[in-house]
């Protein structure tokens, strides 16, 4: 959805651009474009692209980034392949999860945390029993 309202944007501002600037000579000459209004066009493009590609997905991989250093033990978490597990141990890029009560235990690399979930207290309760 994103791509397809940068692209809209700069097909209407290519048209915006071309009807204002485009001139025809009175004996009939084709149609020039300044080179001023290619020049405020191309700066255009690139602020729209920025705004709508570049600068939300460096937030996303910012957020992303806090998420996986603000994983602690004890934490549930979910990989991007979908194993769910609670975090018994942590290295510096590493982490190892329980993913059963058969006591499975899996390493993974941090960057493969999509989500994490604190513990709640009714799970601390329950394991000091």
């Amino acid at each position: 959805m994103k791509k397809f309202t940068a692209v809209l944007i700069s097909v209407l501002m290519l048209a915006l651009a071309l009807s204002g600037c485009a001139t025809a000579g009175a004996d009939g000459e084709a149609a020039t474009i300044s080179p001023v209004f290619t020049i405020i066009y191309l700066v255009v493009i690139v602020a729209v692209m920025y705004f709508l590609m570049i600068r939300p997905e460096r937030k996303r991989r910012k957020e992303a980034e806090e998420l996986r250093s603000s994983i602690t033990v004890g934490d549930t978490v979910t990989t991007i392949g979908g194993i769910v597990g609670k975090v018994v141990d942590m290295k510096d890029d590493f982490i190892t999860i329980e993913t059963s009560e058969d006591r499975v235990r899996i390493e993974l690399a941090k960057w493969g945390v999509s989500t994490v979930g604190k513990q709640k207290e009714s799970d601390e309760d329950n394991t000091s029993k």
